[in-house]
């Protein structure tokens, strides 16, 4: 098949003395339409795996604290992408008002993408995915930060570029100012489009790529971009929470990742960044869900332990639920949490540090801060800054 008729155009413009392309994608669907047969096959075992994942959200216990910490763990891998060194140990301590180890700038960026992820979690359960929803997650994900300068909530009204040091030598350049809101209108239509018929992961997949493309924002595309990957599966049902974030296999495969989507802008290959972004999807499904059986696993193995050590009191187990959503705390917050005095946090945290649960980290006599180890290893695998 001919797939140059997928190819956008570039529009010459000029700019401090020198020439340089600006590319204007064409709307979608792809015309030439996409060749299906050679991706029904993994389009049946990204379904699957997504359905395994559902099911296992279904059993968790508590599945709004692994929730909560799961948000947290793609705020993280989504940041790293863009550059950010904070950790998901950094985040924590900054919720917890503790001083980071990463740059602050670099953790208040991984901060306002939970803030985003969440507002935008809600909004879709009654507002659908929109240009409108798109520019309120953004003004919450540049909220504070470097992100302050760079138009929270407004599409950007100047030039952006991909690479290099400007236009004239950068690897991509996105559709001029003038084009935006016509590029933006036509991807808003495509949300919707009833005459469009493909199944919802293939329509993700088409909508990251042309986000990305359009780059509406003079920073965050990426983040948001990725999102939007999340609230599609969430809003049209194929999840019931929302524990599919493909950052981690992005950032895994980040080269390649970058490679196709230049090569659908180049070549017109939608279907080659369609099978690697449902590989992305039976590879995520398939950690999430092996990640789920883990910290199910760890907690109630934990429980036996503090039941076989005879020390089943109200303030330990109330202090290792709590633990859950708040692997690493100081004993301040424990005791405004739970509700129980400073004499029984600090009694019960000393019976879970010798029973291998917690570890105290910061050797001091007062304001102590302790970590979940075990649970927080699990979260942290794939998180290592790049």
């Amino acid at each position: 098949m001919d797939k140059s008729g997928r190819v956008g155009r570039r529009q010459v413009m000029k700019a401090g003395g020198e020439t340089y392309f600006a590319y204007i994608p064409n709307s979608l669907p792809p015309d030439p339409p996409l060749e299906m047969s050679s991706l029904y096959s993994l389009l049946d075992n990204a379904n699957a795996a997504l359905g395994r994942l559902d099911g296992m959200s279904m059993i968790l216990p508590d599945h709004s604290l692994f929730l909560y910490m799961y948000i947290r763990k793609e705020a993280v891998l989504s940041s790293q992408i863009e550059g950010t060194q904070s950790s998901l140990s950094d985040l924590l301590l900054f919720e917890n008002e503790d001083a980071p180890g990463a740059p602050l700038d670099d953790v208040a960026e991984v901060s306002n993408y939970v803030s985003a992820m969440s507002y935008g979690l809600e909004r879709i359960k009654e507002l659908p995915i929109s240009l409108r929803l798109i520019r309120e997650i953004h003004e919450r994900l540049m909220s504070k930060g470097r992100g302050q300068t760079k138009q929270p909530g407004e599409f950007r009204t100047s030039q952006n570029w991909i690479g290099g040091s400007r236009p004239g030598n950068a690897k991509f350049v996105p559709p001029p100012p003038d084009q935006l809101l016509q590029c933006l209108d036509s991807l808003e239509k495509f949300f919707y489009d009833e005459k469009v018929n493909l199944p919802i992961l293939i329509r993700a997949a088409l909508i990251h790529v042309q986000f990305e493309t359009i780059h509406p924002f003079l920073d965050g595309n990426g983040r948001l971009g990725r999102l939007l990957i999340t609230f599609m599966l969430c809003q049209e049902g194929l999840l019931k929470e929302p524990l599919l974030y493909l950052s981690l296999y992005f950032k895994t495969h980040r080269q390649t990742y970058y490679d196709l989507l230049q090569t659908v802008r180049e070549t017109g290959d939608w279907e080659s960044w369609i099978e690697f972004f449902l590989l992305g999807v039976i590879q995520t499904s398939d950690q999430a869900t092996h990640t789920a059986k883990n910290v199910l696993h760890l907690f109630d193995e934990d429980l036996r332990k503090i039941e076989v050590a005879r020390k089943s009191t109200v303030g330990i187990l109330t202090i290792h639920k709590y633990l859950r959503s708040n692997p690493i705390c100081n004993t301040t917050k424990i005791k405004e949490a739970c509700g129980v005095s400073l004499p029984t946090v600090l009694r019960s945290l000393g019976v879970l540090e010798e029973l291998g649960i917690v570890k105290e980290i910061t050797g001091k006599e007062r304001h102590k801060v302790f970590v979940y180890t075990k649970y927080l290893d699990i979260l942290n695998n794939g998180i290592e800054p790049v």
